[in-house]
This record gives structure tokens, C-alpha cells and sequence, in this order.
């Protein structure tokens, strides 16, 4: 038997989503159990439940937790643009990013019952990411880049280019490496933003 090891309570969650993510490489986020994820962090079968109750919400917390790096990946991507079009473009190569560097999270995140939904943090996390997109299109809709109006059917239309691409890279159905699938978005995302500018143009 495994000896326990000792442990913080202030760092016991993040061992336990840390023992997750692991396993979750390993066996995809279906399968493994609370028990599973105490053993492999080394603590008491009963430890998770000081913070989890049921594998759901652990789930939940690391969808939560991929959200939150999600909205700093599109931010600090987006910071490199000078123009708002620049950081609207940059936000989905954020996102491209953020999938192939955090795999497993982006798994949770999207793939799993949307009974998550639940879960009032990763609930808060989600939105926020999306409201971070959207802010990079108001700013574009501002200096006329981009068509005025809602920017929601914007978003979904920029999120689906995105999430599309960062879909089909990260579980290796791109024949490119990592440079060029940022390539390859860095090209979509500037066909959509060129394609939206001619709308715009038209509506003139």
C-alpha cells in the first residue's frame, strides 16, 4: 500500500487537480474515480471530499480552472496587437495556444455533459472568457473595423474558427506541427477578419 503523504490544507486542491489532470492524460476524464485521484496524490481515499463532492464538481473545477487560463492566454496574445483588428486576431491564436499548451483542460472544458454548467465557477469562468472575445469586438466595432450591432453573432462566428482549428490541432488531425498551426490560424483569422471588413464595406 502506497504511503499517504502529508499535506497543507491550503495546497490539498491544487494536488487533487493536479492528480486529475494527470489521470485525465491518461485516461480521458471519463473513466478514473475520487479514490483514483486521492491515491495518485498521495492522501486518504476520503481527502478529495474536503473540496469535491463527487467527480463532477472536481470536473468542474478543472474546466473552471482551464477557462480562467484560457482568458489570460487570449489577453496576453492579444496585448501584441497595435490595431483593434490586430488584438481581435491575436485573441484567437490566444486561444489556439491555450488549447495545445493545456490539452486536458480544453478536453473538460468542452467536451463533457454541459451539466457542468452547474457549477457556479466554471459557469463564471466561461462567461468571462467569452465576454473577453467580445470586448476585442466592441473595440473593433469602435474604430469601424467591424460591423456595428450585437457583437454575440460575431463571437460565435470568430469562436467557431477558432475552437474549430484548436479542435482538429490538438487531438492531431492538422498535418502541421505546432508553428504551423499557429500559421494556418494567423491565416484563417485574417480571412475572417478581411471577410467581416468587406461585409461592413458592403453595408456602406
Amino acid at each position: 500500500m502506497a504511503t499517504e503523504r502529508p499535506y497543507h490544507h491550503g495546497n490539498l486542491k491544487t494536488e487533487l487537480l493536479k492528480a486529475a489532470l494527470k489521470l485525465i492524460s491518461e485516461t480521458g476524464p471519463r473513466t478514473f474515480t475520487l479514490r483514483e485521484v486521492a491515491r495518485r496524490a498521495g492522501v486518504s481515499h476520503n481527502a478529495p471530499y474536503r473540496h469535491f463532492r463527487d467527480k463532477d464538481e472536481l470536473l468542474g473545477a478543472v474546466a473552471a480552472e482551464g477557462f480562467d487560463r484560457l482568458t489570460a492566454a487570449m489577453k496576453e496574445s492579444a496585448a501584441r496587437g497595435k490595431t483593434p483588428l490586430d488584438r481581435f486576431r491575436l485573441c484567437g491564436r490566444g486561444y489556439i495556444q491555450f488549447a495545445l499548451q493545456y490539452p486536458e483542460h480544453f478536453q473538460v472544458m468542452f467536451d463533457l455533459p454541459s451539466s457542468l454548467d452547474q457549477y457556479p465557477d466554471y459557469a463564471r469562468a466561461g462567461d468571462e472568457a467569452f465576454e473577453t472575445l467580445l470586448g476585442f469586438i466592441a473595440e473593433c466595432q469602435k474604430a469601424k473595423a467591424l460591423s456595428p450591432g450585437d457583437p454575440k453573432p460575431l463571437g460565435f462566428m470568430a469562436w467557431s474558427l477558432v475552437h474549430g482549428i484548436a479542435k482538429l490541432a490538438s487531438s492531431s488531425h492538422l498535418p502541421f506541427s505546432t508553428t504551423g498551426v499557429l500559421r494556418f490560424a494567423d491565416a484563417a483569422s485574417h480571412t475572417l477578419a478581411e471577410g467581416m471588413k468587406k461585409a461592413l464595406q458592403e453595408q456602406g
